[in-house]
């Protein structure tokens, strides 16, 4: 007798179950429904837009090696345009490099104003990495050397010449160049022997600081 109720009362208990079951899904079926094809589409849609993303961003590396490639053959116009369209349409950082090449080229095709004007665009361009707009601005500041006078080129470079910063021993070299251009031997000693006293300044670099120092004691303006 006690297996048979015990029988009975699991049947009751699964009838139960049963039909809180349907009165659940009767009420909610359609939101477990909703939420399952929500999950499925999501899924896809997340697949899609990796496989979208990254068939992209490899068109965009073609179409950006086939403008360095013109470039290399000196269509320097016709890479000009190509890189010109990638920053239009590319994808990933592709767009950005190809900012970085346009202004390249435009420099050495001779066009300095444009070439500045563009680094100087990409400097100050937040969406850009900040490596990337720092390097931008060292550029910038290398080209104005030649056609500034100091204060501009220290308005580009003397934010990256503090201590720790990734470019610092360049862009105190750029000053020190404009500051010997303005014919101002101390301040363009105190920039090159801070070059020359920094033990992880990259060896070119020093060299070419300590070669500024050797002109600056010939000439006699420096103490």
């Amino acid at each position: 007798m006690a297996n048979n109720d015990d029988t009975f009362i699991r049947e009751v208990n699964d009838e139960l179950r049963s039909e809180q079951m349907n009165k659940a899904w009767k009420r909610f079926g359609r939101v477990f429904i909703g939420a399952a094809v929500l999950l499925v589409v999501g899924v896809a849609g997340h697949r899609g837009y990796e496989y979208w993303h990254s068939n992209n961003a490899s068109a965009s590396g073609d179409r950006f090696i086939a403008a360095i490639n013109l470039a290399g053959e000196n269509k320097a116009d016709e890479a000009l345009a190509a890189f010109a369209e990638i920053e239009k349409d590319g994808t990933g950082s592709y767009p950005v490099l190809a900012k970085l090449r346009t202004a390249a080229l435009q420099a050495e095709k001779g066009d300095k104003a444009a070439a500045i004007a563009s680094f100087q665009a990409i400097s100050k361009d937040n969406a850009v990495p900040v490596l990337v707009r720092d390097v931008a601005k060292l550029r910038a500041a290398f080209l104005l050397v030649d056609t500034a006078g100091y204060d501009q080129v220290a308005a580009e470079a003397e934010v990256l010449t503090s201590d720790g910063h990734a470019l610092r021993h360049s862009a105190r070299e750029v000053l020190g160049l404009a500051a010997y251009k303005a014919d101002n031997m101390k301040q363009a000693k105190d920039w090159f022997t801070q070059i020359t006293n920094a033990a992880d300044a990259p060896r070119n670099v020093a060299s070419r600081a300590q070669i500024m120092l050797d002109n600056i004691a010939a000439s006699g303006k420096a103490p």
